[in-house]
């Protein structure tokens, strides 16, 4: 993945684009890209609500926010061009394909006949109409460390590596590593459960005392002239104030975020870390390691659950993507002309290698172009089976976008599955394959994601990823934030790219995109770590932030 350095025609910053012309290979632009970024001032007002909800479609030298310039690409270079229609598969959670900013991109197999319990179309798969859903009813699951601990402590619990034939010390090693994370994050997340379980408490007792005190509804003008006369009155009046100078005001709100915590830890504990339960077997039928059986799942591409909650991360995915451009309603994706294939294959937990591997080889042989994976682990049982769905992708003119993680790791250090490359490990799987890190609004330092990965060698380019606004299930928009919403940003300019220049293959648009973005030299703070300040170039292969206007230029020139 070394790319040399992108090297343009054009010097001047500004100029004006102008469309020569549009053949079977796209648009043909002139027009001069946008670098010399290093001198841009930063933003020094806070953005409006407007920027707030689209600011990874602004432009940095016109906005001073450091997005994609998407809203440039479109007025200046590609108005009056629609191109050709791009399949996107969203290998997630699930997508709410009902919410109307939805609903009219997404993908319909024309071959198959819905809700006729036939497979029409002999493919495996019956009344895939909008994809697959590989988790049938599964919601919930165990992480891949608990499953590895699950599996095979009657085995190795106990023993020592001088115990351990030759042929299973690196299972044996695996185990320890999985059993202590396993027991680090079960001590950490009980704590974190008891801490958030005792200010709910809290903040509900102080809360109906001091409605008692100063009625339903109080102000914290009135809170504030309280004169409590009990100590216990004193604390409780203490710690109000102190919630309400924090929320805002909005003690329901207050409520309502501590609530969310609860329940996360809890699922954590419940699902998460559960090793005495197989969700698979209780709830699928299928093993996960037996790769002989491929047709298990369901049609239900949202989920099994009514409320479609565990749809929210694919269906915010989706939306970032594609969501229906100038309608009026809610938001807009970044590419137009796509259609979104829905698959299943994400619990809440971590995912099966086998569901991945069907997931790729699902969505290219029914004609997705692009595969977002906005998803990864850390342990993997059978890492062969999805580095050979990569590998079948890329001969079949697919190109997979995929997050980096959010774990404010060094991936150059740390094995990260999917990746097409990892430590030990110099030379990519494929050619097909973008790893895509997490940037903010803010241009400068701290531009970088607290949360995302890095890494020279293992990630290729950074993209907006922090509180990006996008769809959710029932008809809702909500910020969030991730290399989750990174990699979808990069796989709607490569929906773009192979819109407008179909002839390009999956391994040029990748060239397209990672040569095209902005480069930045400037020192920003990796990993959310004050202390640790790296140049913007060393914590990536390119040293880039992707941009759809230069993207678009330098495809028109392939």
């Amino acid at each position: 993945m070394r790319i040399k350095p992108f090297k343009t025609i054009f010097y001047s910053i500004f100029a004006s684009a102008i469309l020569l012309g549009c053949g079977s290979t796209g648009p043909v632009i002139v027009s001069t890209p946008i670098e010399n970024i290093d001198s841009q001032s930063k933003k020094t007002t806070a953005l409006s609500e407007e920027q707030k909800e689209n600011w990874q479609h602004h432009d940095l030298v016109a906005d001073s926010i450091p997005g994609m310039s998407v809203d440039k690409a479109y007025a200046e270079l590609i108005k009056d061009y629609e191109g050709e229609n791009v399949i996107v598969a969203v290998l997630d959670s699930g997508v709410d394909i009902e919410h109307p900013d939805l609903s009219p991109v997404i993908w319909t197999n024309k071959d198959e006949v819905p809700n006729n319990g036939k497979d029409d179309d002999k493919n495996g798969y019956v009344d895939d109409v909008h994809g697959w859903n590989f988790l049938g009813d599964i919601v919930g699951e165990s992480l891949e460390m608990a499953r590895i601990v699950r599996d095979h402590s009657a085995k190795f619990d106990g023993k020592t590596m001088d115990e351990m034939a030759e042929e299973d010390k690196e299972a044996f090693k695996v185990f320890q590593a999985a059993k202590k994370e396993l027991e680090t994050e079960i001590s950490q997340t009980q704590s974190n459960l008891s801490r958030y379980e005792g200010l709910a408490q809290q903040l509900n007792a102080a809360h109906a005392a001091m409605e008692k005190e100063l009625g339903e509804g109080f102000s914290k003008e009135k809170l504030m002239a309280f004169e409590p006369e009990s100590e216990e009155l004193k604390q409780q009046k203490q710690f109000m104030v102190f919630v309400l100078n924090n929320t805002g005001g909005d003690v329901e709100a207050a409520k309502e975020q501590l609530s969310g915590a609860v329940d996360y830890f809890s699922n954590r504990m419940e699902y998460n870390f559960n090793m005495d339960t197989d969700f698979r077997a209780e709830n699928l039928g299928d093993d996960a390691n037996d790769w002989s059986s491929k047709s298990y799942g369901n049609s239900n591409v949202i989920s099994p659950d009514p409320e479609k909650e565990d749809a929210m991360h694919g269906t915010h995915v989706a939306g970032i993507i594609a969501a229906a451009r100038n309608n009026n309603i809610g938001m807009n994706g970044v590419a137009q002309n796509v259609s979104i294939m829905a698959i299943r294959a994400v619990p809440d937990g971590d995912e099966y290698d086998k569901d991945i591997a069907l997931g790729i080889r699902y969505a290219v042989d029914n004609g997705a172009k692009i595969i977002n994976t906005s998803f990864g682990k850390y342990y993997s049982p059978h890492p062969e089976w999805v580095i050979e769905a990569i590998k079948y992708a890329a001969d079949n003119d697919v190109l997979i976008v995929n997050a980096a993680g959010n774990d404010s790791k060094n991936l150059d250090e740390h094995r990260v599955y999917p990746n097409d490359e990892w430590p030990g490990q110099t030379t990519e799987v494929a050619n097909n394959f973008i790893n895509v890190g997490s940037s903010t609004s803010e241009y400068g330092s701290k531009m970088i994601s607290s949360f995302s990965n890095y890494g020279k060698g293992s990630v290729d380019v950074f993209a907006p990823g922090s509180q990006i606004y996008s769809t959710v299930p029932n008809d809702k928009y909500q910020f969030l934030s991730g290399t989750s919403m990174a990699a979808p940003n990069v796989s709607g300019v490569a929906a773009v790219i192979r819109s407008l220049f179909p002839k390009l293959s999956a391994s040029q648009v990748k060239e397209v995109i990672l040569k095209s973005g902005l480069p930045l030299k400037t020192d920003v703070v990796v990993g959310g770590d004050s202390e640790d300040v790296q140049p913007f170039n060393d914590i990536s292969e390119t040293g880039r932030m992707v941009n759809l206007y230069n993207a678009i230029i330098y495809a028109s020139k392939m």
